[in-house]
C-alpha cells in the first residue's frame, strides 16, 4: 500500500437546518423488545446526566441534572421516575409515558416533603413482593470481571437495595444490561434507518465543527479562541468538546485552556454529537517530509486497512489483527481498541476486540478510533469519523425513507473511492461529511493522505 500526500479539496456539503423527525413509535417497539428479552416481570433502566443513553434511546428522555428510573412492567406498564426538575421536562421529550415523582432523585437541598422515599414510588408503580426485576445500569461486567454477571454493578445502590427489599425473598433482581448493549445483538448496536438518519445528521455538524477548527486555528491564537471557530449551536453533546495544543504530551481529552498556539506545537481536537465523534490532530506546520514518512504513512495504512476490512459477518478479531499488522515497523500502534460502537454515547461497547469472533452485523453505528500510541513528545496525529453497516434491507429503507441523507452518504462513498483511494464495501456508509480525510499539517489543511497504490 502505497501513501502519498495530495491536494484534496474539502467535500462541502449542505447541513439541513432541521433535524429528522424522530418516529415516537419507535421507542415503544424498543421497550417492548427490551421488556421481551430480558423476561423478568419488570424492568428498571436507570439514568442520570452522565450516563443518560439508555434511557434516551428506549424514550428521547436525557436527564438534565437529576438521575431517572424508566420501570417497564406487565400490560405495557411505562413509568419514569425522577426529580423535581425532571417532572416538567419529561412530558416535553416522551409525553406518552407516566410520570412519577421521587424526590431523592432531585439535587440536595430541594424539597423533599411531598415523595422523597424510592421504595413508595416503586410501590405505587406496581412494583410487590415475589415478581422479578431485569436491571440496566450504564454497563455491565462480563464473566472475567465478576464471580456473579448477573448481580446488577453499575446503578447506584439504593436503586438495588430498594428493589431487592420491595420484592423480597421469593422475588429476584438481576443485571439485564447486556439486553441493551451486548456488542453484537444488544438493542443499542441495530440501529434503524431513523436512527442512521438522525445520527447521519449529527455527524455532519460535528464535521463542520471540527473542519471550522482545523481550518480556523492559526499560531498566536489562544485555544480558547481557536474552539470558538466551531460556531456551536447548541447541538446535545455525547462528550465535552476537546482541544488540546503543545509541544510536550499531547493528551487528546483535554478541554480548551488560555495557552497561546504556536507554530511547531502538536495539536488534537474532537466534538461529540449524539451519534457520532469526529477528531482530527496533527501539527501547526506546513508538510515535513519526516513526520509524513515516519508517521503519517503507516497510521493512513492502518486507517485505510479498517475501512476496507469493514464487512458484515466480518469477526472483530480479524479487524484488530488486520489494523495492527498495517502499522508495519512503526514504533507506534493503536492506543485502544481500533474501533468501537458509538451512539448516544461514545463508546457503548466493542466487537473489535484481540481474539474476539464476534461479528459485524447490520445495523451497527461504528467509530473509526485509532489512535496513534506512543508518539513522541509534542506530536500529534488522529482521524476519527463514523460509519454505519447496513445489509441490503436497510439500505433500501433508508434510501426510501430518507433519500437526501442516503445521497449524501453515496456521495461519501464516491469521494472516498476517487480521492482518497479507500474501496468500501457496499455496506459501510459513511455519515461524516469528510471520512479518512486527514489533513496531518494544520497550515496547509487540504493537503491530505491519500492512497495511491
Amino acid at each position: 500500500m502505497t501513501i502519498q500526500l495530495q491536494h484534496v479539496p474539502f467535500p462541502v456539503e449542505v447541513i439541513p437546518s432541521i433535524a429528522p423527525v424522530f418516529p415516537a413509535d419507535e421507542y415503544i417497539t424498543r421497550i417492548d423488545a427490551l421488556y421481551a428479552r430480558a423476561g423478568t416481570d419488570w424492568v428498571a433502566v436507570y439514568g442520570d446526566r452522565e450516563h443518560f443513553a439508555n434511557l434516551t434511546f428506549l424514550t428521547g428522555y436525557d436527564p438534565r441534572f437529576e438521575e431517572a428510573l424508566l420501570l417497564i412492567g406487565p400490560g405495557g406498564r411505562r413509568v419514569m421516575i425522577v426529580g423535581n426538575e425532571g417532572c416538567g421536562y419529561v412530558p416535553l421529550t416522551t409525553p406518552w409515558i407516566d410520570v412519577l415523582l421521587c424526590q431523592s432523585f432531585s439535587l440536595a437541598g430541594q424539597p423533599r416533603l411531598t415523595a422523597p422515599k424510592l421504595s413508595d414510588v416503586i410501590a405505587a408503580a406496581g412494583i410487590r413482593a415475589g415478581v422479578t426485576v431485569g436491571i440496566v445500569g450504564w454497563k455491565y461486567l462480563g464473566e472475567t470481571e465478576t464471580d456473579d454477571p448477573r448481580r446488577p454493578a453499575f446503578v447506584p445502590a439504593l436503586i438495588v437495595h430498594t428493589l431487592k427489599h420491595a420484592v423480597g425473598a421469593q422475588g429476584g433482581v438481576s443485571d439485564v444490561t447486556a439486553v441493551m448493549m451486548n456488542p453484537v445483538d444488544g438493542l443499542r448496536a441495530q440501529n434503524s434507518a431513523a436512527q442512521i438518519a438522525a445520527f447521519e445528521w449529527s455527524a455532519m455538524r460535528a464535521s463542520a465543527s471540527v473542519f471550522n477548527i482545523v481550518n480556523g486555528t492559526k499560531p498566536g491564537m489562544s485555544e480558547y479562541k481557536a474552539v470558538a471557530e466551531m460556531r456551536y449551536e447548541g447541538d446535545p453533546l455525547t462528550a465535552h468538546v476537546m482541544f488540546a495544543s503543545g509541544h510536550s504530551n499531547i493528551v487528546g481529552l483535554r478541554s480548551p485552556t488560555p495557552r497561546r498556539i504556536e507554530t511547531g506545537d502538536g495539536v488534537t481536537t474532537a466534538v461529540s454529537f449524539w451519534g457520532s465523534l469526529v477528531c482530527r490532530a496533527g501539527m501547526i506546520t506546513k508538510p515535513e517530509v519526516e513526520f509524513f514518512v515516519t508517521y503519517c504513512e503507516p497510521y493512513f495504512k492502518a486507517l485505510t486497512t479498517w475501512y476496507e476490512s469493514l464487512h458484515i459477518c466480518a469477526a472483530g478479531g480479524d479487524i484488530y489483527t488486520a489494523v495492527t499488522l498495517a502499522f508495519g515497523d512503526a514504533d507506534f500502534n493503536s492506543m485502544l481498541n481500533p474501533g468501537h460502537l458509538i451512539s448516544f454515547d461514545e463508546w457503548v461497547h466493542s466487537p473489535i476486540r484481540p481474539g474476539s469472533t464476534e461479528r459485524i452485523a447490520s445495523g451497527m453505528a461504528l467509530q473509526s478510533d485509532i489512535i496513534p500510541y506512543p508518539l513522541p513528545e509534542g506530536l500529534s496525529l488522529n482521524c476519527e469519523d463514523t460509519v454505519v453497516i447496513a445489509d441490503a434491507v436497510l439500505r433500501a429503507e433508508l434510501q426510501a425513507d430518507y433519500n437526501d441523507a442516503w445521497q449524501r452518504i453515496q456521495a461519501r462513498r464516491a469521494f472516498m473511492s476517487s480521492q482518497l483511494g479507500i474501496t468500501l464495501a457496499e455496506e459501510v456508509l459513511p455519515l461524516s461529511t469528510a471520512p479518512a480525510y486527514l489533513p496531518p499539517f494544520w497550515l496547509a489543511p487540504q493537503m491530505v493522505c491519500v492512497k495511491t497504490a
